[in-house]
């Protein structure tokens, strides 16, 4: 793999910064500006891929969904992204990771999640809808799949100590979980702000015994956190395993996230043979942030054109307002947290604070796997608005008795968007329950 050197000449930010957040054109600009010596590198920095007429919709060996992905990494990380690259598909599909993971599935975590046919919500919108439970994993999301199988991985690697991002709470709450299940130390990263609105997942996560850091710095949200866990990780990388929530991040995080958490559509598949007679939907239906319960959902259909694939974004207070997250909408190519995908910028290249209701949504960012399915109109993404998601998710819970996630609120909005035959199956993941939500419902309440 190819390592471009990229100067020694200051250019206003640090070595964690550069890479934690940057445009293709500032890195451009920066590139003409400072071009003696080696300063910053980055993996697959020369590698883009020429645009292929071809759709393909999987990962490359050099981590790129067609143009989106790759690795951009500082020379301190090199190794570390290096090693794990080299290392996860011969770990995850050795037998014995695969025995424990599949065990702790489904005996810690209670997979399979139930395929719930949802009768009266069906009967409203006049066609067959399916409900993928991931709320009813331990922990209440679809989080666990991923920390379990990556902190498997981080303990064949040697690793002592494991950090992560978290927005909602879900993925600090699962990691902190996992931790706690194998006796590994846990620093979890979370915005300011959402430590304030979701901080009943915050005294969780010290009660499993996580050290849990508020970060103060931008909009004190996803995002910021993330940066900050990247500081962590740059400081400390002999002994610490940074397990990213998401399908976002240097190759090979988006493919791994993806490979762990494809056992909800591989259940799908199965559930579906058993309820309808074959093993596919007409359509998928899921929210997407970074986009790990996306991917998940999709992982094995991905490449079968019979199954339309659906994603509900953050569109916050709407698109045209500047208070979104709504990042295919209005995002352009950059590159983000070490990948190149659509990220919400203005003219200068500078990174636009996302915002959202959700605090698992608002990233300025997505998945390189999400963006490239949106640039070959493999998939059709809908902004959904908070009121929209308000309104759905009291709706799923007077026709369900389900109280969804925000998250999982924004994939229910969009179902009014959207037109069914009467004979179309739908499935829809529900990515989270909303106990960690309720405070934001009730706010809402007497509007509805």
């Amino acid at each position: 793999m190819v390592v471009a050197p990229f100067g020694n000449k200051p250019v206003g930010r640090t070595l964690y910064d550069v890479w934690s957040v940057i445009s293709v054109k500032e890195l451009y600009y920066q590139h003409m500006e400072a071009n003696t010596g080696s300063l910053f590198c980055f993996l697959s920095l020369m590698k883009i891929p020429k645009v292929n007429h071809m759709k393909n919709f999987n990962v490359n060996d050099q981590g790129f969904y067609g143009r989106f992905g790759g690795a951009y990494v500082p020379e301190i990380l090199h190794a570390n992204v290096e090693k794990l690259r080299e290392c996860y598909l011969r770990e995850m599909e050795d037998e014995s990771f695969q025995q424990e993971f599949r065990l702790l599935l489904r005996d810690y975590v209670g997979r399979p999640s139930p395929l719930y046919y949802a009768r009266r919500l069906s009967e409203k919108y006049g066609t067959r809808i399916y409900l993928k439970r991931e709320d009813l994993n331990h922990t209440g999301a679809h989080k666990i799949n991923n920390t379990i199988g990556q902190i498997l991985l981080a303990r064949r690697m040697g690793k002592k100590r494991i950090i992560a991002e978290t927005g909602a709470g879900q993925h600090g709450v699962a990691t902190a979980t996992v931790c706690a299940l194998m006796n590994m130390e846990c620093i979890v990263y979370m915005g300011k702000t959402d430590v304030e609105r979701q901080h009943i997942n915050v005294e969780k996560m010290k009660m499993l015994g996580a050290t849990v850091i508020p970060v103060t710095s931008g909009n004190m949200t996803l995002k910021d956190a993330t940066n900050e866990a990247i500081r962590d990780w740059c400081c400390h990388p002999a002994d610490t395993y940074y397990i990213i929530g998401s399908t976002v991040g240097p190759h090979p995080y988006p493919d791994m996230v993806a490979r762990l958490q494809s056992v909800i559509s591989e259940e799908i598949k199965k559930q579906l043979q058993e309820k309808e007679g074959r093993d596919y939907p007409d359509y998928l239906i899921a929210c997407v942030g970074g986009g790990s319960n996306a991917a998940g959902t999709i992982y094995h259909y991905i490449n079968d054109e019979r199954v339309g694939i659906i994603l509900a974004e953050a569109g916050g207070k709407g698109i045209e307002t500047g208070m979104t997250a709504a990042t295919i909408q209005l995002g352009k190519m950059g590159i983000i947290h070490g990948a190149r995908t659509y990220v919400i910028q203005n003219e200068d290249g500078q990174i636009e604070e996302p915002y959202s209701i959700s605090a698992g949504l608002d990233y300025p960012g997505i998945g390189p796997i999400h963006a490239n399915l949106a640039a070959q109109s493999r998939a059709n993404v809908l902004a959904i608005n908070d009121d929209e998601a308000i309104e759905a998710a009291y709706e799923l819970t007077k026709l369900e008795g389900i109280i969804p996630a925000l998250e999982s609120a924004h994939a229910l909005g969009a179902l009014k968007k959207l037109k069914f035959k009467p004979e179309d199956i739908v499935v829809l993941t529900v990515s989270g329950r909303g106990d960690k939500d309720i405070e934001t419902y009730l706010s809402f309440n007497e509007q509805l």
